[in-house]
């Protein structure tokens, strides 16, 4: 029978990678059995620990990056900002992202997962709270394309690091209801929005955002280690202690008997597990653009630039759009806003139970198609019909937006442990580009051409998505060192 690696080779894929000249046998032996532990650790305290940790930076990630859009229909009376000046406000924070996706991406491979989702969270945080001192359009802009260095920089570091603690089996389901966490935050950040912006004033989701922020950063610091980060890193023994850690916290939860694979696995299977990347060079930026990554790249760098395009333009205007095109009142308009996030998570949850079985390609390719189909639809039929275009918007937003968070689950597993943090972080720097470069678009549109054209707009990117969505990589139910040598 031939394996997966071999018809990956077959196909043009990379070779088995090669040995550090001069590392022990023995080291390599070790470096296999632990991640074979890993594999083998069943869900326990210790992986929940880690999944609402982590999840709570990113619940506040979502927050912080959603809460311009509902402060947004008041600055815009405050200040008298134009709808050009509101496209360049939301593209500040996603300027800045794009540079702490760069950045943290990068520290993260050379100092670790958390103590760079610690700093980012904690950067995120302290400008949440200074934007709320902000007296005028110049001062917001500033602060908030610094602020979005943090909230770029958490995410991708975040994804790998729930990725690198998951098992192969049923990883999907673990890493999809972390991910819920995002939509929740922005579900909340809507909700609360709605219902506090009219009363308090638009500085008070700023002052929410930033405050929780700070206490999250220090139950960062006390997470444990990605052990698969630590194995690459040569660091064996503190990878070991991690894992004995959640091995005794299955144990815990299950009872000794749940474990007894685990002892004896490593002797059994070592010969067959993949190589970890301990056994290979410090990774590169320049790998990621190598004969045997370039492709996965490309096409991921397309669909989080076609996918953000959509959602982060639809999150970001349409609270502005109801305000300023249909006449709603500010509650009103907030409260029609909302509705985009409760249906992303509705959707979210259905993908979380079903990702596994369906698979991360034929999810994208579905959800790209018909958001298309419903934006086009929306572009010529009904764009002057209130109640459709929130019943329309809101499933264009449910369907796009959960291949947002597919793609967070999707990206880390095409990259080895090598240059995971590094190949998170340059894809998510093309949801930043997209999520810049849209807000702008669509207020020239408006101005110019009406909401039809920018429906429109959606549709053509739509397609674009499902193109790059149909050549992804199968990665479900296989163990990371499969996936990417």
């Amino acid at each position: 029978m031939v394996s997966i690696q071999d018809a990956s080779l077959a196909a043009g894929a990379a070779p088995a990678p090669k040995v550090v000249a001069g590392l022990d046998a023995g080291v390599r032996d070790k470096a296999q059995e632990l991640i074979l532990r890993m594999e083998r650790i069943p869900f326990s305290p210790w992986h929940m620990r880690a999944r609402i940790v982590m999840g709570s930076a990113t619940f506040l990630d979502a927050f912080d990056a959603l809460s311009l859009a509902f402060a947004l229909p008041v600055l815009i009376g405050l200040w008298h900002m134009s709808p050009v000046e509101v496209g360049w406000m939301i593209a500040a924070s996603y300027i800045g992202q794009l540079a702490g996706a760069l950045l943290f991406s990068r520290l993260a491979e050379s100092y670790g997962r958390v103590p760079c989702a610690a700093v980012a969270t904690g950067v995120m945080s302290v400008m949440s709270l200074v934007c709320a001192l902000a007296g005028n359009f110049q001062m917001l802009f500033l602060f908030r394309l610094v602020q979005g260095i943090g909230v770029g920089g958490e995410m991708p570091v975040a994804a790998t690091y729930i990725s690198e603690m998951s098992r192969a089996k049923g990883r999907g389901r673990f890493f999809m209801l972390y991910e819920m966490i995002f939509p929740v935050g922005l579900m909340a950040c809507g909700q609360i929005g709605t219902l506090l912006v009219p009363i308090f004033g638009w500085k008070v989701l700023f002052a929410l955002g930033g405050i929780p922020g700070l206490i999250v950063t220090y139950f960062l610091l006390r997470l444990p280690e990605s052990p698969r980060w630590l194995i690459g890193r040569g660091r064996l023994a503190e990878a070991e202690r991690n894992i004995e850690k959640a091995e005794a916290s299955a144990r815990g939860k299950f009872g000794d008997d749940c474990l007894a694979a685990i002892d004896s696995a490593p002797q059994q299977a070592a010969t067959r597990a993949p190589l970890p990347s301990v056994l290979v060079p410090k990774g590169r930026w320049s790998e990621v653009l190598s004969h045997f990554y370039r492709r996965r790249t490309l096409i991921a760098w397309t669909l989080w630039a076609s996918a953000f395009f959509i959602a982060n333009s639809l999150n970001n205007w349409m609270p502005t759009l109801y305000r300023t095109v249909y006449g709603l009142t500010l509650p009103d308009a907030l409260r029609a806003a909302s509705m985009t996030n409760v249906a992303q998570v509705i959707v979210l949850l259905l993908c979380a139970f079903f990702i596994d079985r369906i698979g991360r390609r034929a999810w994208t390719v579905a959800c790209f198609t018909a958001g298309g189909v419903l934006s086009l639809a929306l572009a010529i039929g009904a764009v002057h019909q209130f109640s459709f275009v929130v019943v329309m918007a809101t499933l264009i937003y449910g369907l796009i937006g959960s291949i947002n968070a597919v793609l967070y689950l999707y990206t880390p597993e095409i990259y080895p442990t090598r240059i995971r943090a590094i190949g998170t972080g340059l894809s998510t720097s093309w949801l930043r580009i997209g999520s810049a470069v849209g807000p702008p678009i669509v207020g020239y549109l408006v101005a110019g051409y009406g909401v039809s054209s920018v429906f429109v707009m959606f549709a053509m990117v739509a397609v674009i998505g499902a193109v790059a969505a149909s050549a992804m990589v199968k990665t479900e139910n296989r163990q990371l060192e499969e996936i990417a040598p």
